[in-house]
């Protein structure tokens, strides 16, 4: 990986891109340490110290602590990706927007141009409800039009404009923006993670204990990072033969090729919406100051709240940890079922005079990729599962209360993988091109007698 890094900056063009993206993360993380003008910031503070658990560890992850601050970039580009989310599910649901996707680059601007408007729509619904809900409580120094309306357009110009810097990076840049500004917030968290971590193993433990607690750690980390590689990896690849044509006094066809499925076909997307789904009650109801009594809907609460789960102590509240699991190998299937259509790829198959080695055409193709896909959608989904609970044990036995779980360490490295071929693949576009200029330049050379 560095030697990759090294060598883009040797080359002009890719050097560019990478500063430029430097510059544009420079601005992002800048703008997560500006507080917005008339909010009480010792509220935030107080409000943020009486949560228990991990109820806003998913939250400060993903805007790299500028949702505590209340940052001009608090909503970070959750609007944008609950936005991406929702177009995704209206694309299958809606045959107007399934037909604009089919349009080719035109269709894609269109379904790009409504996924902006529905995401400053979310924000400012979202950027509304904080100043206008808890305006009254302390959340606004004063609450008044002003103060409210001040919020209110800082929070929503301040998702947009994390958009548009997501969009310039993946324009001018290098990599896919919005999943590099997400990426730059989930690693702003990891120094204070790792701080926590040690000042409550570590710090003031003796040698041996102090030295065993930190290779338990460091352990736990890299397996979760080794199991992280190969489930982004995996994939399968289905042979697939395309017989021969005659065109004209031309044999076309006849070669062979592959369908990679990756064993995460539907990447991070699950664990968020487990885990939306599970928190979203807790958040609620700890801005209504509720969930602390006694009461089934209090014992419903600490059970959803995955800072009970495993715990020794609260070891009755696990059965939250269950319906998590259950939830993440629901939405894989849900979720690669609306992205990937096997009736579709066997029908392109057929028209283009494919067919999967030992399988007929048509019907059976479809059966056979349906086989195929549902085992590693499992076996993809139990990956996930791996990975999350892993630092959920961890954070329930041990007490360990910080914001990077596997779905943070999911983030990181698919995007890290993802940037560095993007990189490679530009570099070797660059030095093929270079290669046929030379070629060009030396047939011109010789042709001219050089």
């Amino acid at each position: 990986m560095l030697q990759t890094f090294r060598k883009a900056f040797q080359i002009d063009d890719i050097r560019k891109k990478i500063l430029y993206t430097l510059a544009m993360l420079f601005v992002v993380r800048l703008g997560s340490q500006l507080p917005i003008p008339g909010v009480n910031g010792q509220y935030i503070k107080d409000f943020f110290a009486n949560q228990s658990g991990e109820t806003f560890n998913f939250f400060s992850a993903f805007t790299g602590g500028s949702f505590e601050q209340m940052a001009i970039f608090a909503l970070s580009i959750t609007p944008y990706i609950t936005s991406s989310i929702i177009m995704q599910l209206l694309t299958i649901a809606i045959p107007k927007l399934e037909e604009m996707q089919k349009e080719g680059e035109d269709g894609r601007k269109k379904i790009t141009a409504i996924t902006r408007y529905v995401t400053v729509a979310l924000a400012l619904i979202q950027s509304t409800a904080m100043a206008v809900g808890f305006g009254r409580q302390g959340f606004l120094e004063e609450y008044n039009f002003v103060n409210a309306a001040i919020v209110v357009l800082t929070m929503t110009a301040g998702s947009a404009f994390l958009m548009w810097i997501g969009e310039r990076i993946t324009e001018k840049g290098v990599g896919n923006g919005i999943s590099i500004v997400l990426l730059i917030n989930i690693l702003s968290r990891v120094p204070s993670d790792l701080t926590t971590l040690y000042e409550k193993f570590i710090k003031g433990k003796g040698l041996a204990k102090g030295g065993l607690a930190g290779l338990i750690i460091l352990a736990i980390i890299l397996v979760l990072v080794v199991l992280t590689v190969i489930l982004q990896g995996g994939e399968r690849r289905i042979p697939v033969q395309y017989s021969q044509k005659v065109q004209g006094r031309k044999t076309v066809g006849g070669q062979s090729t592959n369908i990679p499925l990756k064993v995460n076909t539907a990447g991070v997307i699950p664990v968020i919406f487990a885990s939306s789904i599970m928190q979203f009650p807790i958040v609620i109801a700890s801005f209504l100051g509720k969930g602390d009594g006694t009461g089934i809907g209090s014992e419903i609460l600490r059970g959803l709240n995955s800072g009970n789960w495993c715990n020794p102590q609260h070891i009755k509240y696990s059965w939250g940890l269950l319906i998590y699991i259950a939830l993440t190998v629901f939405f894989a299937y849900f979720y690669t079922s609306i992205t990937f259509n096997p009736l579709e790829i066997a029908n392109n198959m057929k028209k283009s005079g494919g067919f999967i080695p030992g399988i007929r055409p048509g019907k059976p193709t479809v059966e056979y990729l349906n086989k195929i896909l549902h085992y590693i959608i499992f076996v993809g989904a139990c990956g996930l599962v791996i990975i999350q609970v892993i630092p959920y044990v961890f954070n329930g036995t041990l007490g360990a209360n910080v914001s990077f779980g596997g779905t943070s360490l999911i983030i990181i490295i698919g995007v890290v993988l993802e940037t560095i071929k993007q990189i490679e693949s530009q570099m070797l576009v660059r030095n093929y091109t270079g290669f046929l200029n030379n070629k060009g330049n030396n047939m011109k050379n010789s042709f001219l007698g050089y």
